[in-house]
């Protein structure tokens, strides 16, 4: 009977979910639009290679916390209780999106406030990813975990599109209004973390050292290639083929469209990562599922060039929308790999070295992107990007051919496991 059901079946699940859901487009959706203050602010003074290379420190100032409590962060999610970790994560991108929109209320907010609470974004993610990635696991039993992991990556990656699009049409309405819907999205997520059980795991084996027990994580990431393939993939490709951290630079100055633009065209990979996703909620992915994902990461470097090229504002549209659903493909499949094939005293370390290498791609890919579009241009950036992207798909085939022979999420069985969640 287990087997059969879905993992909505499962009360605990279901508030997770919601949770994640939730936190997630709250927290791009206060990223686009820092990212928009950042800008529109520094164009003030300065010239469009001026005012990217700011893009691209906002980038590095987010990435920077990330990096620096990556091995912490693991290590809490796989010593403390998980669901404590989350909720402390999101109180605190509570607080920095009140912050922010009281800022936007009153007209104040400056250079400075929005580099200052980046910074506590940074370090708020930073824990909450590893938490609530390997939080899902433990909600349902493992006759369903697939299930259960593959809605849990379609919950944060529907986000990571859907909230930057709404960030952009809520700025376009009033500057307050994306913070003050983040706020309310964080209080739900909040409540629902309250609301999820307490859940049984496996304690950790082997060293009781906390420095080795930190480390192990990233000693498991190198040694599992298939693992270490589908988490590096995702970094070159992604810190490479980085348009949408120009998004700001294309609609006010390229497309002339505007904020009302620039939530048109982060909508656009909005739209294609949901129709993905409702895709794989009736025909899941069962074979070739590692070839799949290389070929998504393809056609995202060749989406990014055609959008750097394009001066047609549905042209633009559309070549998001093919990125975006390439994205959805290849981190669905990425998630699923990644969590299935870890056991579950290891998931929180590997889950915070998996949030480094997405935190790499998306927030230092932003640093990349702005210096280099402070260089060259923001368009040559974006063409030479997607043919980066496409450079490394080629080269990640030939150097992880676990990737390719990836054929099934079928995962080795675990030695034990804790006894199934009530429903």
């Amino acid at each position: 009977m287990a087997g059969s059901a879905t993992p909505f079946a499962y009360r605990d699940f279901r508030f997770y979910w919601i949770a994640r859901l939730g936190s997630t487009i709250a927290q791009m959706c206060m990223v686009i639009v820092i990212g928009w203050q950042v800008y529109d602010i520094a164009r003030l003074t300065m010239d469009t290679r001026e005012a990217a290379l700011q893009l691209g420190l906002v980038g590095l100032v987010q990435f920077i916390p990330l990096f620096a409590l990556t091995l912490v962060t693991g290590w809490l999610a796989d010593r403390v209780d998980r669901r404590i970790v989350a909720r402390g994560s999101i109180a605190l991108e509570l607080a920095c999106a009140a912050a922010l929109g009281w800022l936007a209320y009153t007209g104040t907010t400056t250079l400075t406030d929005l580099f200052v609470i980046a910074g506590f974004l940074g370090v708020a993610r930073a824990f909450a990813g590893p938490a609530l990635g390997a939080l899902a696991p433990n909600l349902v039993p493992r006759a369903i975990l697939p299930k259960a992991i593959a809605m849990s990556s379609i919950a944060w990656q529907s986000g990571a599109v859907a909230g930057p699009a709404l960030g952009g049409y809520l700025y376009a309405w009033a500057p307050v209004m994306p913070y003050a819907v983040s706020a309310g999205l964080f209080a739900l997520s909040l409540l629902c973390m309250f609301l999820v059980r307490p859940v049984t795991r496996r304690a950790i084996e082997g060293s009781r050292n906390p420095w080795r027990q930190m480390v192990d994580g990233l000693h498991y990431v190198r040694h599992h290639r298939l693992v270490l393939g589908a988490i590096s993939l995702d970094l070159f490709a992604v810190l490479l083929g980085g348009a949408t951290a120009m998004l700001p630079i294309f609609a006010r100055d390229i497309l002339q469209a505007g904020p009302t633009g620039l939530g048109h065209l982060r909508a656009a990979p909005a739209v294609g990562a949901t129709l993905t996703a409702l895709w794989f909620s009736f025909y899941p992915l069962k074979n070739n599922v590692g070839a799949k994902m290389l070929g998504a990461v393809g056609v995202f470097g060749a989406a990014t060039i055609l959008f750097g090229l394009s001066r047609s504002m549905p042209l633009s549209l559309f070549c998001l929308a093919l990125l975006g659903s390439a994205d959805m493909l290849s981190a669905y499949v990425r998630q699923s790999l990644i969590q299935l094939y870890t056991p579950d005293p290891m998931r929180g370390r590997v889950s915070a070295v998996s949030s480094l290498f997405i935190s790499a791609s998306n927030e230092l890919g932003e640093a990349e992107s702005g210096f280099l579009a402070a260089l060259i241009g923001p368009v040559t950036a974006v063409v030479a990007g997607g043919f980066g992207a496409i450079a490394v798909t080629l080269l990640w085939a030939r150097w992880f051919p676990e990737l390719r022979l990836a054929r099934s999420f079928d995962p080795p069985a675990e030695g034990s496991q804790a006894s199934a969640p009530e429903r």
